[in-house]
């Protein structure tokens, strides 16, 4: 198991906390949304998914990652 924290520019409110953390979980990876730092901490296995996979699927929702 990996665990990564990446920061998000673009999150302003809760919805797009909810909808970064739904994404994430379509992809099967464990995310936590912090708004306040803007970043996003997540567990994956790298077996089944890659850090580049997770960075487009938030990118996909319409944030930038860092």
């Amino acid at each position: 198991m990996s665990n990564v924290t990446l920061t998000v520019q673009g999150m302003s409110c809760n919805h797009c906390v909810n909808s970064i953390k739904g994404a994430l979980s379509e992809i099967g990876v464990d995310g936590r949304v912090d708004l306040q730092s803007k970043t996003v901490q997540v567990d994956f296995d790298e077996n089944k998914v890659n850090l580049e996979k997770i960075k487009e699927t938030i990118e996909g929702q319409g944030y930038e990652v860092k």
